[in-house]
């Protein structure tokens, strides 16, 4: 796009830049959403909106580099597919927003579906007649269709139905009981017109501009699109909160983090893909050349800068909490997984057998009381490379575990590390690995005699000293943290339900926090539950006991069944396993059928393991793993019917289901 210096030209290129950040930031904010709320019907409907926002921006950007009307027609009647629908996005929006209040009613629902068909029916007269727009006016800088004799029945319908939405809006606040919603749902209604008013074409009544009109048309429009900008991401900001049970600084941290690392890098790169046909003449080299070096400079400096600028977000977004997220932060820095300490323990072992000059060397960790082996160091049986890892084979084997166990219960020398502190056996010297207090073993290290007795020189010592006391700490440590674990898979599912009771926003007609129901729906071990149901499919105590009887969707069973719980369980395990067979004849080795071949075949069947996989022509472990799989999707189903959910017929649940959390975790 060539850019002029007179004013309607520079109008127009802020305009086009404006435009372009509105498609990426719109575009970004939905696949935000749909991956991390789409169980929200608010935010399902929401995607619906700002999904329609974007179309009429795409067409905007498509129209700044045509240069002819008839070219630019098929655009402009295409930006209808988002003009005529956003109306009903807007009603569909406001609905949901207000069904999250407990306020729901029929009626309005019918409205909702009206209104989209409504809108279809207007956007078939927008691209194939002449009665809702026609032929317009086409300006470098503004392009517009007339408008044609059913026109005011469009402007109609817009007003109303944004009105109508904006009244639910208002409902919904009056019925917010809690600080934290009432303010959620205010940003939503001073944000909610701005998509609006930003899409409708006022233009389509207007006649060709003069250059001052032009100009003064091109600065509204400047304005309007800087408030739509802001306003989508206040819209996605406080529809990011719905139905989600993440703490809301979580959520927080990750939409700003996101904005800056996608749209606004994405805008800034747009940007200057705009402007470098300027530069690559002043500075005489191909646009290419120019532009290849500019993007990818800005990328990573542009990462580097929000690298830099994370500390001073992070204290804005937790300015209450600072200090327990700083300590929350470190703890995840310096945890240390299993796979962490023998990765230590192997660099220690080995700088410590590099010392001595000798080839074999092993850590044993007392677990339960009985050493094994965690890391070793040493030439594998198969062939002479040096090995390091747990699970390999010693040319000479260690001691026998007896050994090592009654050496951790030798007494400890509390002074420095001396040769005589190491115990020669099996062709090993060995050495207990101690606490800090010096008072409980944590394990055993053992390295290969160079010689019948330890004869470390003093400097060898010093060394030594440096090196084992490090291997105990770490191993103090590991231990320390396996404690925090522990305690960690006792109160998580606590924690989960402190965050289902915090999720829960307070509105006019509401339950108490005492009713919130506390079924198995919501345990940690939910996925288990299921697994063990099914493995008693014709009978057993894990079907006849299972937790999942307390499902309401079990409850209501029960009637059909006879009052029978066992049966009621299975026949929705049934419903269950059913709603993954696929239409038409049944394949046994077709990728579409194999979930559903599993499932039938392992538990309603009950054929072992060997014979499905011949039948299904798979491995026995592939076997086991697409079972997983099958386990998981009859979850999830599960859980779609005890939210009312019809399977397989993908209507909406209304709050968003709690399996996210433990179905993902697992």
């Amino acid at each position: 796009m060539e850019i002029s210096l007179d004013l309607p030209s520079i109008l127009a290129f802020a305009n086009l830049i404006l435009s372009s950040a509105i498609v990426i930031v719109s575009f970004s904010l939905l696949v935000y959403i749909l991956t991390h709320n789409l169980r929200s019907s608010v935010a399902r409907s929401f995607c619906a909106l700002i999904a329609f926002v974007t179309v009429v921006y795409v067409g905007d950007v498509a129209l700044s580099e045509i240069e002819t009307l008839e070219a630019a027609i098929p655009w402009l009647r295409f930006q209808w597919l988002g003009i005529a629908f956003v109306p009903a996005a807007y009603l569909h929006f406001s609905d949901a927003l207000l069904r999250t209040t407990n306020l729901t009613a029929p009626w309005r629902r019918w409205a909702v579906r009206a209104s989209y068909l409504i809108s279809a029916a207007l956007f078939g007269l927008a691209v194939s007649t002449d009665l809702l727009v026609h032929d317009g006016q086409h300006l470098p800088q503004i392009s517009h269709l007339a408008a044609g004799p059913l026109f005011w029945v469009f402007a109609l319908y817009f007003v109303l139905t944004v009105a109508w939405g904006a009244q639910n809006i208002r409902r919904a606040r009056r019925r917010c009981l809690t600080s934290t919603s009432r303010r959620r749902m205010t940003y939503l209604g001073m944000a909610f017109a701005a998509p609006g008013l930003g899409v409708f074409p006022y233009l389509v009544v207007a006649s060709m501009p003069s250059p001052l009109v032009s100009g003064i048309v091109l600065l509204l429009s400047l304005v309007g699109n800087v408030g739509v900008a802001l306003m989508i991401v206040v819209m996605a900001y406080s529809v990011a909160y719905f139905g989600v049970l993440t703490p809301d600084r979580v959520i927080k941290h990750s939409l700003i983090h996101y904005l800056l690392r996608g749209p606004f890098v994405a805008t800034c790169v747009v940007i200057a893909m705009l402007t470098i046909p300027r530069v690559s003449r002043i500075l005489g080299l191909p646009r290419d050349t120019v532009l290849i070096f500019t993007i990818v400079g800005l990328i990573v400096v542009l990462q580097i800068f929000i690298n830099l600028a994370k500390p001073f977000i992070d204290r804005l977004i937790y300015r209450q909490d600072r200090e327990e997220i700083t300590w929350i932060q470190e703890l995840d820095k310096r945890l240390l997984t299993t796979t962490d300490l023998r990765q230590f323990l192997e660099n220690v072992l080995a700088a410590l057998c590099e010392l001595l000059r000798v080839q074999k060397g092993f850590v044993a960790v007392m677990a339960g009381g009985e050493p094994h082996v965690e890391v070793f160091c040493g030439p594998h049986l198969s062939g002479g490379a040096e090995e390091r890892g747990s699970g390999g084979e010693f040319t000479s084997a260690p001691p026998h575990p007896s050994t090592l166990a009654q050496l951790a219960q030798s007494p400890s020398n509390n002074g420095a590390l001396d040769n005589s502190d190491f115990i020669v056996r099996d062709g090993y010297w060995l050495l207990p690995l101690r606490t800090g207090d010096r008072e409980s073993t944590l394990g055993v290290l053992g390295v290969d005699e160079r010689c019948p007795q330890p004869d470390l020189t003093e400097d060898e010592l010093e060394v030594a000293r440096v090196l084992i006391a490090q291997a105990e700490l770490a191993l103090e440590d590991q231990h320390l943290q396996q404690g925090v674990f522990t305690a960690l898979r006792r109160i998580i599912p606590r924690i989960e339900r402190i965050q289902r009771w915090r999720g829960t926003v307070r509105y006019l007609g509401s339950p108490g926090l005492e009713t919130i129901e506390e079924g198995p729906l919501y345990g940690p071990d939910f996925q288990q539950w299921v697994w063990d149901a099914l493995s008693h499919y014709w009978g057993g105590p894990k079907l006849t006991k299972s937790p999942l009887l307390k499902l309401k969707v079990v409850q209501r069973a029960l009637e059909e069944q006879g009052g029978n719980p066992a049966r009621a369980l299975r026949s929705v395990l049934d419903r269950a396993i059913e709603s993954l067979r696929p239409e038409g004849e049944r394949h046994m080795t077709t990728a579409e059928w194999i979930l559903y071949n599993i499932l039938e075949l392992k538990f309603i069947q009950g054929l072992k393991v060997r014979d499905i996989a011949m039948r299904l022509a798979i491995s026995e472990s592939d076997l086991y793993r697409k079972q997983r799989v099958a386990i998981k999707e009859i979850a999830k189903t599960i859980v779609n019917m005890e939210q009312g959910v019809t399977v397989g017929a993908g209507s909406e649940a209304g709050a968003s289901p709690p399996e996210d959390l433990h179905l993902e975790r697992r």
